[in-house]
């Protein structure tokens, strides 16, 4: 028995994995997060369809273990790539102790989406790597973004364009508020909008767009890009 954890994509259906695609349409049930993938999306997949969102994590495992149980194909589908904050650890922890084998299904991060937006490499001769963070919050004692900026890492911020004054400030005092940042919202959708500007004004023009979540900061000289030749093709 087996059910298909599947990463959807940043919310572009065009981006989902042609096994993820395969798997859906194999599906007797799809379990989905309603406030992040639009149900007009599953359209076109004939199985039946549970929204997860306002769920308990009891819940949710009761039906994915009922459904399997009557032999039923099915997937669990989570926005983005299900191994950044998708939370599949305790699904697939509950399931397992009933027996039920989980399957992950990679997906296209809105990490990922968003370089594209800005059509920018996240990492570059100048810039050796990215860290992928988030601020502080309900579940989040301490966040550790000063310590992060302090590298020469690009950082992206996820789950943080509603506390865009807080990171701004606790990164511009250690990069400084020139520093390039990009906040790109509803990466890959027809309603994207990207944002390039300083640390210094980034606040102010997110404010301005309307801009209160399912966005990603990207924050570095990465945003700029870089002038120089990658070894690759040297």
């Amino acid at each position: 028995m087996k059910v298909y954890f599947v990463g959807f994509g940043p919310g572009n259906p065009e981006l989902l994995t042609v096994k993820g695609y395969n798997l859906l349409k194999e599906a007797d049930l799809i379990v989905y997060p309603g406030s992040l993938i639009n149900k007009e999306y599953l359209d076109q997949f004939e199985a039946e369809k549970i929204n997860s969102f306002g769920l308990k994590l009891e819940e949710i495992v009761d039906i994915i273990e009922k459904a399997v149980k009557n032999g039923k194909k099915v997937v669990r589908l989570q926005s983005g790539d299900p191994s950044i904050y998708g939370a599949i650890g305790e699904q697939m922890k509950e399931l397992e102790k009933r027996g039920i084998e989980c399957e992950v299904v990679p997906g296209v991060s809105s990490v990922f989406a968003s370089a594209a937006a800005i059509k920018r490499e996240l990492t570059t001769p100048e810039v050796p790597g990215i860290v992928i963070t988030r601020p502080k919050g309900k579940t989040l004692d301490e966040d550790y973004l000063d310590v992060l900026a302090s590298t020469p890492l690009t950082l992206i911020i996820l789950l943080g364009v509603d506390k865009i004054d807080y990171v701004v400030e606790k990164v511009g005092k250690v990069r400084g508020f020139d520093e390039p940042c990009a906040v790109v919202y509803h990466a890959s959708r027809d309603s994207e909008k990207v944002i390039v500007s300083k640390l210094a004004d980034i606040a102010k023009k997110v404010k301005k767009e309307g801009i209160k979540r399912t966005a990603t900061i990207i924050i570095g000289k990465a945003v700029e890009g870089y002038k120089g030749r990658s070894i690759l093709y040297g």
